[in-house]
């Protein structure tokens, strides 16, 4: 079984489609942490709430297309409340008391999950176009599952013109850089990495979305994401683009392979990954900063 190719071959799509999974929230999260210099453990409770608002939606309009347009909408203005009444706040508070405010935001949001939508998961029906199974290689696999890892791919290239190519991208490089530099040419940076949080933010709600359809909708789900999403962000390096697609990357395969390779070892796998890549590179792999 593990010398099939066809066997290897659907193993690294399933990775793939976790990649992608984790690349969607981790990189709005990396943003945050490198470019705002925010310790926001509270990410993954968006993803959550993107789920259960997707959720909402679709049990209202009965199209998962028009779950998938709204509710990461939804999520980026409760991000931007949350940035308003918070982050503007504690930004330049100490990383502990940023911890601790955005650790508690993950229990008020189990609650709120809780209270408006119960302790039963539920889930978001996939749409018809996508229900189906294709042939590869002699073998069934979701069509559902592809459009993960495209969708993934496509966020990918769209934030690496957007960052690298335009001229946004280059005030918020800029930003990071020297941000008094660029504050005084009259560019107003608060406003740029506002844009880049809300942009996360709505990465968060569309990658719960997608995943509602995938995985169990319910409380406690930012949870189990959440920490595959630290490790991603930490091995890639906080604020690189390119660090949160191939931590993504590195991350996704390695959960996908110990499960299926080394069952017994799977829990410590990633965590053994992480800790020969921090020996080596202690900043991560493309930190958007250099190591001193």
């Amino acid at each position: 079984m593990f010398t099939d190719p066809t066997f290897l071959f659907i193993q690294t799509l399933n990775g793939l489609q976790l990649a992608m999974l984790l690349f969607l929230l981790s990189v709005g999260l990396s943003v945050v942490f490198g470019l705002m210099n925010f310790v926001n453990l509270a990410h993954g409770t968006l993803y959550m709430l993107g789920a259960y608002l997707g959720l909402t939606v679709y049990n209202h309009t009965e199209s998962f297309w028009t779950a998938l347009a709204l509710a990461p909408l939804g999520v980026m203005v409760i991000g931007m409340i949350f940035y308003v009444t918070l982050i503007k706040r504690l930004q330049k508070a100490p990383p502990l008391k940023q911890v601790l405010v955005t650790f508690g935001l993950i229990f008020v949001g189990l609650d709120t999950v809780r209270i408006f939508w119960g302790n039963l998961p539920d889930a978001i029906p996939q749409p018809n176009l996508l229900s189906s199974s294709i042939q590869i290689f002699g073998e069934t696999y979701p069509s559902y599952r592809l459009f993960i890892i495209a969708l993934g791919l496509l966020v990918m290239v769209v934030l690496y013109f957007g960052l690298e190519k335009t001229r946004i991208g280059s005030i918020i490089r800029a930003g990071v850089d020297n941000r008094e530099m660029v504050s005084s040419l009259g560019i107003n940076i608060d406003l740029a990495f506002f844009g880049i949080f809300c942009l996360g933010c709505y990465l968060a709600g569309l990658s719960g979305v997608v995943a509602g359809a995938v995985f169990p909708v319910e409380p406690g789900m930012d949870m189990s994401i959440l920490i595959l999403t630290l490790i991603v962000v930490v091995v890639g390096g906080l604020g690189s683009l390119k660090g949160a697609a191939v931590g993504s990357l590195m991350i996704g395969l390695a959960e996908t392979y110990g499960q299926v390779f080394v069952p017994e070892f799977a829990s410590v796998t990633i965590y053994a990954l992480m800790v020969v890549i921090l020996l080596i590179r202690p900043g991560g792999l493309f930190p958007v900063r250099a190591e001193s």
